[in-house]
Parts: structure tokens; sequence; C-alpha cells
């Protein structure tokens, strides 16, 4: 057996969320397989779990973005003290929707979290959003997965949209130079927005002005100076949360040119070269970081562990980009 059929072999002995994911992206499975096992989600694993931590009234951990209380249940992972907490309702509908699981397995969460959940800030109502552009963004993916009606807080995102592309989650407090973290994070909640109620002209356009900010850029580089933006660009973890890396901005980057029908952008090499240098001897990626603070139950491997998540995302990244270039991709140079 070869390396990438070990590597294969290993993924695919995983959480429901993460094996439909290997079937359809890596194995190229047929639907009614990878489908079977995305409809495990809710029933076993990570995602039965994490809904039988609900609460009922809709919300996890009795808070929006932030816990209002603390919870035996949960793993505190050494770290900073204060450190972000992430079991509150925002990460668990993230963490949800991310490894797929149905939104009739959430019931009537939606009505609920209209009801009884506000925003830590100004106490918002939840589905209106607030005024982070990664929280809105994390609302906007959510909310039209659990099928609710956020056309508005996409159009927020026009209307918050940087004259250099991008997006800040500080423009509140008059920053005008757009973030790669809060860039990216809203690209992808506007693309799943689309990806999930239709195209709009309006929307795409604004997500290509984004794109641009980052491909201007090449995924990693400072405009000004040439040199790397941050030594996060290339530390590849999962759960990513808020961050961003030069492999989440290639997935993106997969997946909004798969739905728009445009071709790859060469300008996107160098970060691709990134993710294929860091694999390991037997062709997987470690777990580069982690963040401190409260956990409902780990979910990869801790942090220096190989990590099965961060070599699916670079597995997927790196078939997409070779079998764009009709290059060999590393295991098929290794074969015999």
């Amino acid at each position: 057996m070869s390396a990438h059929d070990e590597t294969l072999a290993w993924l695919l002995d995983s959480d429901p969320s993460l094996k439909w994911q290997v079937e359809r992206d890596l194995m190229h499975l047929p639907q009614e397989i990878w489908r079977a096992t995305r409809r495990l989600t809710s029933q076993q694993g990570f995602g039965a779990q994490l809904l039988s931590l609900q609460d009922a009234d809709g919300q996890w951990a009795g808070g929006a973005f932030f816990p209002t209380r603390e919870d035996p249940r949960a793993v505190v992972r050494p770290g900073e003290e204060g450190a972000q907490p992430f079991i509150a309702t925002t990460w668990s509908l993230n963490a949800l929707r991310e490894w797929g699981v149905d939104a009739e397995a959430l019931g009537d969460t939606a009505d609920k979290l209209a009801a009884n959940s506000r925003w830590e800030f100004d106490d918002l109502p939840y589905w209106d959003g607030e005024v982070d552009c990664c929280i809105n963004a994390f609302t906007l993916a959510n909310g039209a997965w659990l099928g609710v009606n956020v056309e508005a807080n996409a159009r927020w995102f026009l209307e918050r949209q940087l004259e250099d592309g991008g997006w800040n989650c500080e423009w509140f407090d008059g920053s005008t130079r757009s973030s790669f973290h809060s860039t990216l994070n809203s690209l992808k909640g506007l693309l799943e927005y689309e990806q999930r109620t239709g195209r709009r002209d309006e929307i795409a356009q604004a997500r290509w002005l984004g794109e641009e900010y980052l491909l201007e850029r090449e995924l990693m580089f400072k405009l000004s100076t040439g040199a790397v933006v941050g030594e996060w660009t290339t530390q590849f973890t999962y759960p990513s949360r808020w961050r961003y890396s030069t492999l989440r901005a290639l997935n993106y980057f997969k997946d909004a040119t798969e739905f728009d029908g445009r071709p790859m952008d060469n300008r996107i090499e160098k970060a691709v070269e990134t993710v294929r240098w860091t694999a390991n001897e037997r062709g997987r990626w470690i777990n580069q970081c982690q963040e401190s603070g409260s956990v409902w139950f780990e979910v990869d491997g801790l942090l220096g562990e190989e990590s099965k998540w961060v070599t699916f995302h670079a597995l997927r990244a790196l078939e997409w980009w070779d079998s764009r270039n009709h290059r060999s991709s590393a295991h098929e140079q290794d074969a015999p």
C-alpha cells in the first residue's frame, strides 16, 4: 500500500463529519455513498454529541458568542487567562454546519434563537447580526443553512466593504485598511450564502473585489513591502475558528472558482507551495497551533500531533491545484 493509500485509510477511520468529506472530495465516491455517511453526522459522533449539549432555549452555554455560565461538561484548554471560550451558540452552529449536519436535525433552533438569543454587543437580536465582520459572516452562513431570511445580513457586507476591496472587523473603531482574517471570513460567509440561496450579482461582485485584495498579496504578503504579513499565514490547525491561513484561503478559492465557473488564478501558487512543503515524511500535516480556552470536546490531534482535518484540507487543496495545472500529485510521483 502506498503512503497516500495509507493516509486515505487513516482519514477514513474518522468521525462521520470528516469521513463523508473524504469520500466526496478525495475519493470521489458516488453521491449515494458519501451522502449516506453525511446523514450519520446528526446521529452519532461529534455532531450528535454537540446537538445533545444544546440548551432548551436553542442556545449553547447560554450565550450568543460568549457563554453566560461555566459548564462542567466543557474541556478547558490550558493557556492564557481569559482566553476566548468556544462553547457558545455561534461556535457550536459553525461546527455543526461545517460538519455537514442537516438543518432539519436542529428542528426549530432558528426560531428559538430569534426569540431568546441576543448579541453581547448592544443586546442586538441574534439573526440581525452586530458590527463585527467575522461574527456577521458566521451569522450569514448559519442563517442561510437554517433557512433564515438573512438577505439584509448579506447586503450589510456590501455597505461595509472598504476601498481596498476587503473588510476589517475594526471598521467600527475607524479602521480603513482591510484585514486578511476579516476578509477571508467575510468571503466565506458570502459564498456560503450564495451557494445555499442562489447567485446574487451584487454579492458576487463584492466577493470578487475581496478576492482581489487577497490575490494581489498572493494570499500571504504585504502589498507595501512584499514581506510575509504574519507567521500565522502558514500555521495550520483545526478547528480554524476565525484564523486566516494560506490553507484556509486555498480551500475557499477552490470552492469559489468552482461555484463561479471561473479559472484558477496563478497568483495563489506560492501559497500552494506553503502547504506542499509542510507535509511530514508520511504525507500528513501537523496541527501547528491551538487556541486556548474552553471547548466542548476535542475533535482532532492536539498541538504538534498529526491532524486528520488539516491533512484532509491540505490534500483537498493540492489535488485541486495539481489537477488544474496538469501536474502529478505527490502520491502519484512516488507510486511504484
